[in-house]
């Protein structure tokens, strides 16, 4: 009876929320720099789905992934692909299974989304994924 609480317990899904903002802006970046959005990444065991949408973009969008940095608010490698719609504005979401190193990084905060358009390359929205 105490294994199989304890496996519930386990499998308890973890919410996570995250607010898409523009990425740091630069004097060559700011006319192509834009929009708001949110998400919300939930984990049930090594499962990751998210769901989430964006809006205002001054270009369509381009990419989506999620990607790894060295502490929260630190860019960092993408490590994996989401979808997102090839718009100004739509949805974002995927279902990932993570590796336990990306299960820890993501509970310390080291997992941001990151979306790119198409005069942004190198990004145009981000947000940490936070409990």
């Amino acid at each position: 009876m105490i294994a199989y609480a304890f496996t519930l317990a386990a499998q308890a899904p973890e919410t996570f929320k995250v607010r898409l903002s523009p990425v740091p802006i630069e004097a060559k970046t700011r006319e192509n720099i834009a929009g708001i959005g949110s998400a919300t990444a939930t984990l049930v065991g090594a499962k990751l789905s998210i769901v989430g949408s964006f809006e205002g973009l001054k270009s369509p969008a381009v990419d989506a992934k999620v990607h790894q940095g060295p502490v929260t608010g630190v860019r960092g490698p993408a490590i994996l692909d989401l979808t997102v719609a090839h718009a100004v504005s739509g949805a974002v979401s995927a279902s990932l299974d993570l590796t336990p190193q990306q299960i820890e990084s993501l509970k310390k905060g080291k997992l941001y989304i990151q979306i790119d358009s198409e005069k942004a390359l190198d990004g145009n929205l981000w947000g940490w994924l936070l409990r």
